[in-house]
């Protein structure tokens, strides 16, 4: 992590290979901190170590083991320790759950409606003399007649005569006269009959019926108790399945069985009327699923936890034994035990430690930034989105880590890798991957094969990830990763073992290798699919979108292309070159040249104002105007440009070289005419300050920005050589670096010496190649 962001002054190549500490550094860094802009920058740093701190919960020791591991001398308590024995207390809670009634709703009978019912069968079955005429559903309710038969004449066999006589003559009274001459008789007898029915109906009502699919859906069995709410009383009546249930009631030794001796008159037709309840009676009690529910709840809840006592030094788990889920909760517990005994000062001990340890990995990220991704470090944006990825690729992982089945922390780590390699240098990349992997490993588990498996995974992905031609390339790179996941943790169950058997014995090393090898392929699709993002967040541009940005029909370039295009040419051929120059150092060339096509659009605004756009014997517009004047035009084409590839929202990068193409360097033209117009008029003395004719930078930040700097100074400077021959291009091209050079213009650019002289050839032998020789042909003379 980046510490400050100061420029350390340049010093003599001798000093700088000095060993050990030069003298003054500490004063220096004191000096530095008093700065507020550097001040900042080291609180937000420690800000994110704090957070790093926090992540991986610094003050307690991380749980080491995971289902599927084999710890070779076996795990023994630390600390006497009482866990809940789940198996017992759910039994127990079980038990107590089952043997809560299932609660009912009674809704009331509706006695009037069956009486109703009842008289008007007993009047169907007085007025039909023969039994074949009786309707067949009074004939079915009372069980008279067969219901398999679809037809209205029953069949001899399905009827009961004997029933339907019993039935006739008890109606009638016969039992008390000849028929007619007891009509008054008659009807007495049949409300006597309804009378006795109703106190059928009274013995049924007293706990209602169930639904016989209740019964059924629900499984309830004889001997289970049923709890009935009647409406509008808070009183609840614990029954029987015998109590509710129609079918069982009829049965001898039923509640109805004992009301039959007290009406003697229904008694006589028994069978019949008790066909007639379970046909005519409709279900009264309603299941009700919350309420029932609710008190089983609370019957589990009721039920004490059963605990089961561990001793200090007593075998959790045998040595070599496979830790299974169940083994895995038990160490838990254990683990958790052992830190509550941890007093308070110990903690703060290990707080303080793991804090430290992150301060180390923050000042040897933090020197890598100062001293070569300085970009990074001068922009508050760039360096606060490195340090929150460092934080939440952290965090994603620890918190995958948690899954047990399966190494899901490979994914966190290897996306983290592809977009830190995206992002930034793969130097940077492989350093910031390191401080990830050692973070998560040394808060999770701390195994070294957890370390050597994630490092490899995420090196492997940052050094095939060069450049991003196409997210398919993000596809395969994370499908090559899974090969290197599935290797190495294989490679590390052999050496752990000392044999080669032991992976063909043992499938589940097979097939937990070849699940985080499938993982780490899917965090190649993850990043690939979430690119964009990644651009747009860390400000950074894949070639993906620099050749959809290359098209000459981008609206930007067409609009130059008719306004300057003059300026439009100068662009394609600095692109060419400057992409030559730019690969031959190891550079993203594709970057320079995309960077060029758009360098100058601001020039488009005051096409007139610049040498390229004007006509050959043109006045120029800068004739009449003074020195002063025609700089800030000239320099106004960078702002414009920024301006312009913001309103059509190009990348930060493209805008970055928009404005440190000319750095901070001097309008030399307009400023010597300034000079001599202060000499001849003393008055104008104070128009010829340098710092008023230099562009207002920044100077160039990377080593694409450089290149792109001489590509563009040394081409404009070329056009105005009357004979470019190879000799005068490279005298041009050595003086305009030199310029450069000893005008600071590269110093915060990371480029080498050696560099820039690979730059200089390179545009030397480009230029050549534009402007070179050809052969004059003699006039072709006509024939006659």
């Amino acid at each position: 992590m980046a510490l400050f962001g100061q420029r350390h002054p340049r010093r003599p190549r001798s000093t700088r290979l000095a060993v050990g500490v030069p003298h003054g550094s500490v004063a220096r860094a004191v000096a530095a901190l008093r700065n507020r802009s550097v001040l900042g920058r080291v609180l937000l740093c420690l800000l994110a170590v704090v957070l790093l701190a926090i992540v991986s919960e610094a003050w307690r020791t991380p749980f080491p083991y995971r289902v599927g591991n084999r710890p070779m001398h076996g795990v023994q308590a630390s600390v006497d320790f009482r866990r809940v024995n789940r198996i017992e207390t759910d039994r127990r809670r079980q038990q107590a759950e089952t043997r809560v009634p299932m609660h009912f709703r009674r809704q009331p009978l509706l006695s009037e409606s069956l009486t109703d019912k009842l008289r008007a069968d007993f009047q169907v079955l007085a007025e039909t003399e023969f039994q074949r005429e009786i309707p067949k559903d009074v004939g079915t309710r009372f069980g008279l007649r067969g219901n398999e038969s679809g037809d209205d004449d029953a069949s001899e066999s399905s009827l009961d005569t004997e029933a339907f006589d019993a039935l006739r003559d008890l109606i009638l009274a016969r039992d008390l006269g000849p028929d007619g001459e007891m009509a008054q008789t008659r009807i007495e007898r049949v409300e006597g009959l309804l009378a006795e029915f109703q106190q059928l109906l009274l013995v049924i009502d007293q706990a209602g019926i169930i639904y016989a699919k209740d019964v059924e859906r629900l499984r309830i069995k004889d001997g289970m108790r049923l709890q009935i709410a009647s409406p509008g009383s808070p009183i609840t009546t614990l029954v029987g399945l015998g109590d509710v249930d129609l079918e069982r009631m009829v049965r001898p030794g039923g509640r109805i069985a004992a009301v039959w001796e007290s009406i003697p008159l229904l008694a006589k037709v028994r069978g019949s009327i008790e066909r007639w309840l379970q046909q005519s009676v409709e279900p009264t009690l309603v299941y009700d699923r919350n309420e029932t529910e609710r008190a089983r709840r609370e019957a589990r809840e009721s039920v004490e936890v059963v605990f089961e006592s561990w001793y200090s030094g007593q075998v959790l788990v045998g040595p070599g034994e496979v830790i299974e889920l169940d083994d895995l909760e038990l160490l838990n517990d254990e683990y958790l035990a052992a830190e509550s005994h941890v007093p308070l000062y110990q903690r703060l001990i290990r707080t303080a430690t793991v804090l430290l340890m992150l301060l180390v990995l923050s000042v040897i990220n933090g020197y890598h930034l100062v001293r070569h991704e300085r970009h990074i470090v001068r922009s508050w944006t760039r360096l606060a989105v490195y340090l929150l990825a460092i934080v939440l690729s952290t965090a994603f992982a620890r918190g995958a880590a948690q899954i047990q089945e399966l190494q899901v922390e490979v994914v966190p780590i290897v996306a983290a890798a592809m977009v830190f390699a995206v992002a930034y240098s793969q130097v940077m990349a492989s350093l910031t991957a390191l401080t990830v992997c050692l973070v998560v490993t040394l808060s999770t588990f701390g195994s070294l094969s957890q370390f050597v498996s994630l490092m490899s995974v995420a090196v492997t992905a940052i050094n095939l990830l060069s450049h991003v031609p196409s997210r398919s390339t993000l596809i395969r790179v994370g499908f090559l990763t899974s090969i290197v996941y599935f290797v190495v943790y294989s490679g590390l169950a052999v050496l752990r073992s000392h044999s080669v058997e032991v992976v063909w014995q043992d499938w589940q090393i097979l097939s937990d290798a070849a699940k985080g090898a499938a993982l780490s392929f899917g965090a190649g699709f993850l990043v690939a699919g979430s690119l964009p993002y990644v651009e747009r967040a860390f400000g950074v541009v894949t070639d993906i979108s620099l050749l959809e940005m290359s098209d000459i029909s981008h609206p930007l370039l067409q609009e130059l292309v008719r306004r300057a295009p003059g300026t439009y040419n100068h662009s394609i051929t600095v692109a060419s070159i400057g992409e030559s120059a730019a690969d031959a150092i190891g550079a993203n060339g594709l970057l320079v040249r995309v960077g060029a096509y758009f360098h100058d659009i601001g020039k488009m605004l005051k096409p007139q104002y610049f040498v390229e756009n004007t006509e050959g014997g043109a006045k120029s517009r800068h004739k009449d105007l003074a020195p002063a004047m025609s700089t800030l035009i000239i320099i106004g084409h960078v702002k414009d440009g920024v301006d312009l590839a913001l309103e059509h929202h190009l990348p930060q990068s493209i805008v970055d070289f928009i404005e440190q193409h000319h750095g901070t360097t001097l309008v030399q033209y307009f400023y010597h005419e300034a000079l001599k117009q202060a000499e001849a008029e003393p008055d104008h003395r104070t128009d010829a300050q340098e710092s008023s004719f230099r562009y207002p930078g920044p100077k160039p930040q990377t080593r694409e920005a450089g290149v792109m700097m001489l590509a563009d100074a040394v081409e404009s400077a070329s056009r105005t050589l009357s004979e470019p021959t190879p000799k005068r291009i490279e005298s041009l091209v050595n003086k305009i670096t030199m310029d450069k050079l000893l005008d600071g213009q590269f110093e915060e650019s990371n480029l080498t010496l050696t560099e820039i002289n690979i730059i200089k050839d390179s545009l030397t032998h480009s230029l050549s190649a534009i402007y070179h020789g050809r052969i004059k042909y003699p006039d072709q003379r006509s024939a006659g």
